[in-house]
């Protein structure tokens, strides 16, 4: 094999590696708060096994699972490049640490894992401010406020905001001047009165 075969070809920094989603026994050589790494028989790289990856239930750190000289089972769910350093990950919790079993045959929580962080890692870049959505005008309605694809209303018609009710209650406290008879506004007050007790 060349260096020049084409990208269907594997990359040249990923040659002499452990193919992905084997399963292997290894070493653990160091432990961080963050995960172990793991040395398998044969080969010179180590990987990492994530905090995320050694339990299906929440790791706070490391050393609760592993200690460094630890046999473990793992799963090779990643290899990456990243210029001229080669990243592999483990996975702990996708293997039987008794037997060796693969937990995750058909890769389903290792596909899913993968999608989630790469959906958390694109949206960072783009999030849409609170004020950019205030400052946007439907072109649905023509109302400020939302997108034209969150739009509620039919073509032509437009909706106003009303006023809160605390904005219109000094309004009304205000002495009305309409033409009842006094005796009538008394009585008004009685009626309240009576209501108040």
């Amino acid at each position: 094999m060349s260096d020049n075969d084409g990208p269907a070809s594997e990359p040249a920094g990923l040659d002499g590696l452990p193919p992905l989603f084997s399963i292997s026994k290894g070493e653990v050589v160091s432990v961080q708060t963050y995960g172990a790494f793991v040395r398998l028989p044969g080969y010179r790289k180590e990987g990492l096994v994530h905090v995320s990856e050694m339990s299906a239930s929440r790791v706070e750190n490391a050393s609760e699972i592993v200690d460094v000289g630890e046999q473990v089972w793992i799963k090779v769910i990643g290899r990456e490049i990243h210029g001229d350093k080669v990243k592999l990950s483990f996975s702990m919790k996708a293997v039987n640490q008794g037997t060796g079993r693969d937990l995750d045959p058909n890769n389903v929580m290792a596909e899913q894992d993968a999608r989630r962080r790469k959906q958390f890692r694109d949206q960072t870049g783009n999030r849409i401010t609170l004020e950019a959505v205030l400052n946007t005008t439907c072109s649905k309605c023509g109302c400020k406020g939302h997108f034209t694809k969150d739009c509620f209303s039919a073509p032509g018609l437009q909706y106003a905001l009303l006023p809160e009710e605390d904005d219109e209650e000094p309004q009304q406290r205000q002495q009305p001047t309409s033409t009842v008879a006094p005796h009538q506004d008394s009585e008004k007050k009685k009626k309240k009165k009576k209501v108040i007790m």
